[in-house]
């Protein structure tokens, strides 16, 4: 079996080909990245300044699924799931161009905050919780940031934010907005004695490497208070040139390390594990307990 997920950011648009792998003894499914294709459209841009998106952008969104789809027709995808977040949501010609995607046929799906965030714990299915430790999940993306709190092994509590990297850049981020984001950070920690953060997406992950940690070793506070000044001390120009990092995600990577310790600050969260997964990890891992475990 080979499954795809396609997430239409408001930074970028990804398109993940995975093979999926069943474990016979313990009757368990895992998957395998076959292709990983990511295309910085940045929709965010448009959506969150003008609250559309332009024309131009839409046609190369539209350019790009039919490209996505003609990859997953010669990968012969057996399932997929498509999702747009943030951006598409935000834009009130979204439901126009996700319709001119299902013209193309794609099923198009534009979810809510709260359903991201679900998508977004089932990346870490494969990674057991320990029942006795608590854990809250850290996703920041271009257009929102989505936090859900487990304790027992349970989903207590998960909220979406309109806090993200692109927002922070073209100054749409509100004070009311990280305000509330610190207050339920705040509000749903403070029952217990100790948090271990997860993070999620491209920007952790860059942040991760940048550290040259391994997976499996978490970041502290101190350090990422460290990194967010190393990297602030930088040019725009000179993290590109210096720092080797993609023009796209060089500017990006400030505003979400701000996001990532506010969220440390107000939680007292010691450390953050970084698994390295993202959305589409999770809509790869939703696809197969959708078809395979329920």
């Amino acid at each position: 079996m080979r499954y795809a997920a396609i997430d239409i950011g408001s930074n970028a648009v990804r398109l993940l080909i995975a093979d999926i792998v069943k474990d016979n003894k313990e009757d368990t499914y895992t998957f395998k990245k076959n292709t990983l294709l990511r295309i910085p459209l940045r929709l965010g841009e448009d959506a969150f300044n003008k609250q559309q998106i332009s024309a131009n952008k839409a046609d190369q969104l539209v350019k790009t699924m039919r490209a996505f789809k003609d990859l997953m027709d010669v990968f012969q995808v057996t399932d997929y799931m498509a999702c747009a977040t943030s951006a598409m949501r935000d834009a009130k010609n979204g439901d126009e161009i996700a319709a001119r995607v299902k013209a193309l046929g794609i099923d198009l799906q534009i979810i809510e905050g709260a359903w991201e965030a679900e998508i977004i714990y089932n990346s870490h299915l494969d990674h057991k919780l320990d029942a006795d430790k608590v854990y809250l999940f850290i996703d920041v993306g271009g257009g929102s940031t989505e936090l859900s709190l487990f304790a027992e092994e349970r989903l207590v509590a998960s909220k979406s934010f309109n806090l993200g990297t692109i927002r922070i850049l073209d100054n749409k981020d509100h004070s009311q907005e990280w305000e509330a984001m610190n207050e339920w950070v705040a509000a749903h920690s403070k029952s217990f004695d100790q948090i271990i953060g997860i993070g999620t997406g491209g920007n952790i992950n860059k942040l991760s490497k940048l550290l040259n940690e391994k997976e499996d070793k978490p970041i502290s506070l101190q350090k990422m208070r460290t990194l967010y000044a190393f990297l602030s001390s930088y040019s725009l120009k000179d993290r590109i040139a210096v720092l080797g990092l993609n023009e796209d995600r060089a500017d990006v990577i400030i505003p979400a390390a701000q996001i990532f310790l506010a969220v440390m600050k107000a939680g007292h969260l010691k450390q953050i594990q970084v698994p390295r997964v993202g959305l589409v990890d999770g809509v790869i891992q939703t696809l197969i307990k959708r078809n395979l475990i329920d």
